[in-house]
């Protein structure tokens, strides 16, 4: 990815760009990607950090959508499943299968209460039994037939699913098993997208903490929070992919719009050996008594548990409280009530505000996850038209970003020329596909590298096939382990700092590595990221220490 600097430099240079993205989330990053594919110069810009905001603060679960189709939303159930398979396949360094269990309390339940919302009657959702359930799973593998890529679903007996998830309650009278797909490193995904943009067409760039100030002449007046600095830049059409802060944008934009209706999602991650044992490679999907789906599954040697669905009006106060805390250990004590899981466990929690649309539904679980397009045209001052991306998740991002990017192309007069849904991100680029294949990739680049095969797995598991030009480098062969964090190398972290354009230390710990994630943002760590971070972006020794109070506020976890 090209510097901020660099890329400050050419706006000054020349403030004239075709499309100008507000929002470094998954939908503004697959959009830059989008456009520069059809050679369409484009600038995005992030009040934050890339990925700051829902996008680094999901499920982490590349998903169908299940229960969507209680809600009669079979198109969006089917393009998450053909989505959902192409990340398998064009990401599969970070996107795999996940098989899902879920526990059935009833055969027949469900019925009459699925049946009312299947219709459209608004009422909260409820216990689902094993032919509702059956139903639901036949779909997904019907539209899935003819690109099969996990195995279809199945039913165990009460006993053989008791046997196979250890300290799953008793009182199930059966359990579904089907297959969906998760993903390990969500934040460099979107990083990814960054710079395949930039390489697939220089006139693409991305900077983070630059925010959009005002509309002055025509203007898009942004703002450097780093440097102060101000800079106008003039759009023919400006793409608002803020998620959740749609609204928002627009009003700092002069425009009034009610589009959104975001809900907050809250998820913890915990540690818990008999827990993490328990699930294995699955996750268990339930429900619990209040109709909400829960869900719990491994992530690394932690266990990732959630998640709630409360509205919110200002994404901006969205925060993890304590109640969400205790309604989370309480969901999961219904389904796995043998195995206690104490406070002291948690060792990280994110809360993320799901960009839906606004909707009348007194039952946040009824709002459609789905996704459109809104164009409000050109007025009064304002000579070009603003698009803005409403609703979706993190699964259809890609057919998302490649409507608008369509929107666009129509709008500049453009014709497509490349598509995006057979081409690999990133480190997916030639990843090998099975164990066998991995193995031999390892044993390649390690001999090659000179580095230990068991580091080439490690780097070919965080950043897949683009660990090789790492390996390959002089500063690989001289690395040196952290003290705090061994499976991480002094080298690595310095080539993050440099090349991603991390402005803070948080950004390295939370957005382009899953330390955080896997409650690892110690104090001790955190000082010994910040001198290797510090040593390559400048920081004396009052920044460092500034970097690393501000990074322990972000990892900390409610009522600690």
């Amino acid at each position: 990815m090209p510097n901020r600097a660099e890329t400050a430099q050419r706006l000054r240079e020349q403030p004239d760009v075709p499309v100008l993205i507000l929002g470094g989330g998954v939908n503004g990053c697959g959009l830059l990607r989008e456009l520069a594919l059809q050679g369409v110069d484009a600038l995005l810009v992030d009040k934050a950090d890339f990925v700051a905001g829902a996008s680094s603060k999901s499920s982490r679960m590349i998903h169908g959508g299940l229960r969507y189709l209680e809600h009669r939303e079979f198109a969006l159930v089917r393009e998450s499943l053909v989505e959902r398979n192409r990340l398998l396949e064009n990401a599969a360094h970070t996107v795999s299968p996940l098989r899902t269990t879920i526990p059935l309390y009833s055969w027949l339940g469900g019925l009459v209460r699925s049946s009312l919302i299947f219709l459209g009657i608004p009422v909260r959702p409820g216990g689902r039994g094993a032919l509702i359930t059956k139903l639901g799973l036949t779909f997904y593998d019907f539209v899935t037939r003819k690109r099969r890529l996990t195995p279809k679903h199945g039913f165990r007996s009460r006993e053989e699913a008791l046997a196979e998830v250890r300290g799953l309650d008793p009182g199930i009278v059966a359990a579904a098993t089907y297959y969906d797909a998760q993903i390990s490193q969500a934040e460099r995904l979107c990083i990814e997208l960054l710079a395949d943009a930039h390489a697939a067409h220089d006139g693409c760039r991305a900077v983070n903490y630059v925010r959009p100030l005002r509309l002055d002449g025509g203007a898009a007046v942004l703002g450097d929070e780093t440097t102060g600095e101000k800079v106008r830049v003039r759009p023919q059409i400006l793409v608002n992919a803020t998620g959740a802060w749609v609204d928002v944008t627009n009003a700092g934009l002069g425009i009034e719009t009610h589009f959104m209706g975001g809900t907050k999602g809250s998820h913890l991650i915990v540690d818990n050996p008999r827990l993490h044992e328990a699930l294995g490679d699955r996750m268990v999907y339930y429900q619990h008594t209040d109709g909400r789906v829960c869900i719990v599954f491994p992530v690394e040697d932690k266990v990732l548990m959630g998640s709630t669905d409360i509205r919110v009006d200002d994404p901006e106060a969205a925060r993890c409280d304590a109640d969400e805390v205790d309604y989370m250990l309480t969901t999961l004590r219904t389904v796995f009530p043998g195995i206690a899981l104490a406070r002291e466990e948690i060792v990280f929690a994110f809360c993320g505000v799901r960009p839906l649309p606004a909707a009348e539904a007194g039952v946040t679980a009824n709002i459609s996850r789905g996704h459109s397009l809104r164009v409000l045209e050109a007025e009064g001052d304002r000579p070009f038209p603003v698009l803005c991306l409403v609703g979706g998740k993190w699964t259809t991002f890609r057919a998302l970003a490649e409507q608008a990017a369509d929107r666009v192309l129509e709008r500049l007069g453009r014709q497509r020329r490349q598509s995006s849904d057979t081409l690999p991100i990133g480190g997916g680029h030639r990843m090998p596909q099975d164990a066998d294949a991995r193995q031999a990739w390892i044993a390649r680049v390690a001999e090659a590298s000179g580095l230990a095969p068991e580091r080439v797995a490690t780097l070919l598991a965080r950043y897949g096939t683009a660990a090789e030009a790492y390996a390959a480098s002089a500063e690989a062969r001289g690395e040196t382990p952290l003290a705090a964090l061994p499976d991480y190398t002094d080298a690595e972290v310095r080539r993050i700092a440099a090349e991603e354009q991390v402005v803070h230390l948080d950004d390295l710990v939370c957005r382009r590595s899953t330390i955080a994630l896997t409650g690892r943002a110690t104090a001790e760590a955190l000082a010994e990221l910040a001198r290797v971070v510090g040593d390559v972006l400048g920081w004396d020794d009052a920044r460092q220490a500034e970097e690393v109070r501000r990074t322990l506020k972000e990892v900390a976890v409610p009522g600690a």
